[in-house]
C-alpha cells in the first residue's frame, strides 16, 4: 500500500480592494483564480469602508484603483500612512499616468499594475509581499543587533567598573602596604648603615638602599598608571606631566601646547584624554619610531581636543583595520563612553590620533568625582 504525499494547505492572501466597478473587482478575482493563487479578497468603494477594514481586520495587500468617485488611490494610500500600517499597496487602475505612477512609487506604494495587464496581478501580489516580509526581516535584524550591541556595551562598562574598582583597590594596597613596607626597610638599613663600622657591610647596605629605591620607584610608577592623583591638578598638568616624563625616558622632543592652564573638563573626561595620550605616547615608543612627538589641548568652541601627532613612520591601513587592534578598540569605546569620538590618520610622514568630545555647558564636572579611575593596560593600538 503506497503511502499518500503529504500536502500543506497555504492560507489565503487577504486582499482589501478598493473598487467602485464590481465588474473589475470580479476579473481580479478570476484572474487570481486562473493564476492558482489561494485568496481571499474583501470589496471596498468608499474611504470609511477603507478604513474600518484596515482596522477590523489585518490584511496581507491592499489593491486600489486609482481614479475613484470624489477621491484618489493615493487619498487612500495617505490613510494607510495616516494608520502607519505596515500593507504592501499596489495601485490597479485602468489608465494612470507616467507622472502619477512615478510619484506613486515615489511617496511609498509598492508597485503598480494596469487593468489590462491583469495577468500578471498574482506576479506582482506575491513579489509585493515577499519585498513586505524581506523588509520586516531586516527591520527585525537590525532591532536584534541594536539589542545585542547595547547589551554588550553595557556588559563592557560594567566589566570596566569592575576592573578600575580593582586597579583602585590595588592601587591602595600598594600605598599602603608595599609602599609602607619598603620605606620602614629603607629606613632600618639606613639605621644599620650608620651604625656599622665594616666597610664590606656598609657596601652592601648602599647596595640595597639603592634596590630599595628602585622597587619604590617602580612601585610609585604603578600607582600612577593605575590612579593617576596627577589629575587632580587638572588635564593640563597631567599631559604636561605625562610629555615630561615620555621625553626624559625616550629622549624624543616634545611640544605640548595648549589653549590655556586650565580647562574647565568634567572628571570623566579628563581621564579619558589622560587615558587617550597615555596610548598614544606608548604607541610612539614601541611602532613609530618618530624623534619628535607634539601635543595640542583645547577647549575651545565648548569642544574638548587632544591630538598626539609624531612625525614617525606611521601605520598602514591594514593595521588600523585589523580585528585586534584592541588598544585603538578601546580608546574608541572610551571616547563613545562620554559622548565623543577618535579619529587615527596615518601616513608614511607620520600618525594623528585626535579625540573631540563635546562639552556641554549642563555637564557636571563631578558627575565621576565617585568613581574610580580607569585602567591603564599599556596596550597597543595594533
Amino acid at each position: 500500500m503506497s503511502a499518500q504525499p503529504e500536502t500543506t494547505q497555504k492560507r489565503p492572501v487577504r486582499i482589501l480592494h478598493l473598487e467602485d466597478s464590481r465588474v473589475d473587482h470580479a476579473l481580479v478575482k478570476f484572474a487570481l483564480q486562473r493564476s492558482q493563487l489561494v485568496s481571499d479578497v474583501v470589496l471596498v468603494d468608499t474611504v470609511d469602508d477603507f478604513r474600518r477594514e484596515l482596522l477590523s481586520g489585518h490584511y496581507d495587500i491592499v489593491l486600489a484603483d486609482y481614479h475613484l468617485p470624489g477621491f484618489t488611490g493615493m487619498d487612500a494610500w495617505d490613510v494607510v500612512e495616516e494608520l502607519q500600517l505596515d500593507v504592501p499597496f499596489v495601485i490597479l487602475s485602468g489608465a494612470i499616468g507616467e507622472a502619477s505612477a512615478v510619484d506613486a512609487m515615489h511617496r511609498g506604494v509598492s508597485d503598480y499594475l494596469l487593468k489590462d495587464s491583469m495577468h500578471r496581478l498574482s506576479q506582482v501580489i506575491e513579489r509585493a509581499i515577499e519585498v513586505r516580509e524581506t523588509r520586516q526581516a531586516k527591520l527585525l535584524a537590525d532591532v536584534e543587533l541594536a539589542e545585542s550591541r547595547q547589551r554588550l556595551a553595557e556588559l563592557a562598562e560594567h566589566l570596566q567598573t569592575g576592573i578600575e574598582q580593582e586597579r583602585a583597590d590595588i592601587a591602595r594596597e600598594i600605598h599602603d602596604d608595599i609602599g609602607g613596607a619598603l620605606a620602614a626597610v629603607k629606613l632600618d638599613l639606613a639605621w644599620v648603615g650608620r651604625r656599622s663600622t665594616d666597610e664590606e657591610m656598609r657596601r652592601h647596605v648602599g647596595s640595597a638602599l639603592e634596590m630599595l629605591q628602585h622597587a619604590l620607584g617602580a612601585s610609585q610608577r604603578i600607582m600612577m598608571n593605575l590612579r593617576p592623583p596627577i589629575l587632580d591638578q587638572g588635564l593640563v598638568a597631567a599631559v604636561m606631566w605625562l610629555a615630561s616624563g615620555f621625553e626624559r625616558r625616550n629622549g624624543l622632543r616634545m611640544t605640548v601646547r595648549r589653549s590655556s592652564e586650565q580647562l574647565d573638563v568634567p572628571r570623566e573626561v579628563q581621564l579619558v584624554a589622560y587615558r587617550t595620550a597615555q596610548e598614544a605616547l606608548t604607541n610612539v615608543t614601541k611602532h613609530a619610531q618618530a624623534s619628535a612627538v607634539d601635543i595640542d589641548l583645547s577647549d575651545r568652541e565648548g569642544v574638548l581636543t587632544l591630538e598626539v601627532t609624531d612625525n614617525g613612520r606611521g601605520l598602514d591601513a591594514q593595521a588600523l583595520r585589523k580585528a585586534n587592534s584592541f588598544g585603538l578598540l578601546g580608546l574608541r569605546e572610551r571616547a563613545a563612553k562620554v559622548g565623543g569620538w577618535l579619529d587615527v590618520s596615518s601616513s608614511p610622514k607620520g600618525t594623528s590620533v585626535i579625540l573631540s568630545v563635546p562639552l556641554s555647558p549642563s555637564t557636571n564636572p563631578n558627575d565621576a568625582a565617585n568613581a574610580d579611575e580607569e585602567p591603564h593596560d599599556q596596550g597597543d593600538f595594533v
